[in-house]
């Protein structure tokens, strides 16, 4: 049982030449092995500030706080020894890596985590495995990182990354954004699934509910303002569905 604790977080963004603004207002969050929870919240209320704060983004100024793992602070690391201690972040926009196929990405990264690079022929079995429960093209595999994918590709070769990484904490930006019904479903079921079998824990980032009707959240958050202004259970989502996000901007 592994165990992420946000505390108290209160982060910057540099606007200008040493110029900052402060996006963060003192968040606070935990989340267990095996726990889902949904981050929900309008545009402009730090969503995405908390994921990447989180996981080392350069831009983001942590002024003060905590983001500890099983009690260690992992601010104090670099994003790559974050990545190593477990947390795994899935990118609103994945960027693409031309030059570097996603098998020689995966297998890189995951040696780097690893520490050891692993048998040749475990991994190309093991990937081949993850793609084919993923419903990840073979072909993916010799092809550049995210070099002409569809928005749908993108989001699931971040799934197949999370699979292959085995992380114990997945923070999924907005996973569902731009995606249509039927990749919404694929890429959610690939959560579910990883979810499973790993029990990782996860923070679902997103604006809307439409995701939640595939992956079942533990727990809902309400984010506005750089802070958690109301959680509770998945009938919180339902709440926000009818009723929107007035009462907490206002």
């Amino acid at each position: 049982m592994s165990t992420l604790e946000i505390k108290d977080l209160e982060v910057s963004v540099e606007v200008a030449d040493d110029e900052w603004k402060k996006i963060l207002h003192g968040a606070n969050i935990t989340i267990k092995s095996g726990e889902v929870h949904a981050i929900m919240g309008p545009n402009g209320s730090g969503k995405s500030t908390l994921a990447y704060s989180i996981a080392g983004h350069p831009q983001y100024r942590v002024d003060s706080g905590e983001v500890l793992l099983d009690g260690h602070d992992i601010l104090e690391g670099s994003p790559d020894d974050r990545a190593k201690a477990g947390l795994f972040l899935a990118m609103q926009y994945p960027v693409a890596v031309p030059g570097v196929t996603v098998s020689n990405f995966l297998r890189t990264a995951r040696t780097a985590i690893d520490g050891s690079a692993p048998n040749v022929r475990a991994w190309v079995k093991e990937l081949k495995e993850a793609m084919d429960l993923l419903r990840v093209d073979p072909e993916f595999a010799q092809r550049d990182v995210n070099v002409g994918f569809s928005g749908g590709e993108k989001k699931r070769l971040e799934i197949l990354q999370m699979k292959m990484l085995h992380p114990r904490f997945a923070i999924l930006d907005e996973t569902d954004s731009g995606l249509d019904i039927d990749a919404l479903r694929v890429v959610s079921d690939g959560v579910n699934t990883v979810h499973k079998d790993s029990g990782c824990g996860v923070m679902l980032i997103t604006h809307y509910t439409r995701i939640l009707r595939y992956i079942k959240p533990d727990f809902v958050h309400v984010f506005v303002d750089g802070h958690f202004a109301e959680s509770g259970g998945p009938e919180l989502a339902e709440q926000l569905e009818e009723r929107g996000y007035d009462k907490y901007v206002n």
